[in-house]
């Protein structure tokens, strides 16, 4: 605990720098790109409606707003994508900075995961103007939505942290990442109901952060309405504990990562 009460004061200390990263990683994306921040609003958009077509014409999908539904899980879950595979090479790409001064490691994968946050705020809005189109009523529980966003936005921290410590001695974690990255999202329920899920594998899904995330957001907008307490309580474990896990294995690895760079 002392560890990440120093590493918070940390933050502050170089708030300069983590904003400069913030900025560079986020301006980089889209560099030399003809539309620019634009892909932003279209990437989840054109992924949804692909989607849409497939399972809703071809697979007949009978669930209640599915572009709606579909959205909501699309934007979630690229969101964790994009901040965990730029989290990934963190370190390692940024090598020659790490080795030649003293700057807090941990600032490297959180810039990549904020900077991804940028898009996924921006995301927000097609989000919101699909729900207009598409009929959603709207009531006070869509202010809640924040909170769902902060625990995906920890927990993709979390992860992030672990992936960038093992890269620096696996370098096939880039790889690897790739795969394991496709197996979860057919592991959460982003394009298909929970209903077909086997009730015997309930407690293998349940034990997925991002479907903890996606299915409070789903309930705050679609449902327009604040699910259960605990609903609220799995979100904070699966947001905490993987941060905590990631902050602990970061913290042992990082004095060896100027011997393997």
């Amino acid at each position: 605990m002392n560890y990440i009460i120093r590493q918070c004061n940390n933050v502050r200390r170089y708030k300069f720098l983590l904003q400069q990263l913030v900025s560079r990683d986020f301006k980089a994306k889209y560099k030399r790109s003809f539309l620019g921040v634009l892909w932003s609003f279209l990437n989840p958009l054109l992924t949804m409606i692909v989607q849409f077509i497939v399972f809703s014409t071809l697979f007949k999908s009978d669930i209640p707003n599915f572009a709606m539904y579909l959205l909501i899980g699309i934007v979630f879950f690229n969101f964790f994508s994009e901040a965990t595979s730029m989290g990934l090479t963190s370190i390692v790409g940024n090598a020659s900075l790490i080795t030649k001064v003293y700057i807090p490691k941990y600032i490297f994968p959180v810039s990549r995961v904020l900077s991804s946050s940028i898009n996924l705020l921006l995301a927000m809005i097609p989000l919101f103007i699909v729900a207009l189109f598409t009929g959603v009523r709207f009531t006070f529980a869509v202010l809640i939505l924040p909170f769902s966003i902060a625990c995906t936005i920890v927990f993709c921290i979390g992860v992030s942290l672990i992936l960038s410590s093992a890269m620096v001695y696996f370098r096939d974690m880039q790889f690897l990442w790739g795969v394991l990255n496709m197996l979860w999202m057919y592991a959460t329920p982003i394009f298909y109901p929970e209903s077909i899920l086997p009730q015997n594998l309930m407690i293998l899904f349940k034990m997925n952060p991002m479907y903890h995330f996606i299915r409070l957001s789903r309930a705050l907008i679609l449902n327009g309405e604040s699910p259960e307490f605990k609903a609220y309580l799995f979100c904070v474990i699966a947001a905490v504990i993987p941060f905590f896990i990631g902050t602990i294995i970061f913290k042992k690895a990082q004095n060896e990562f100027a011997l393997h760079l």
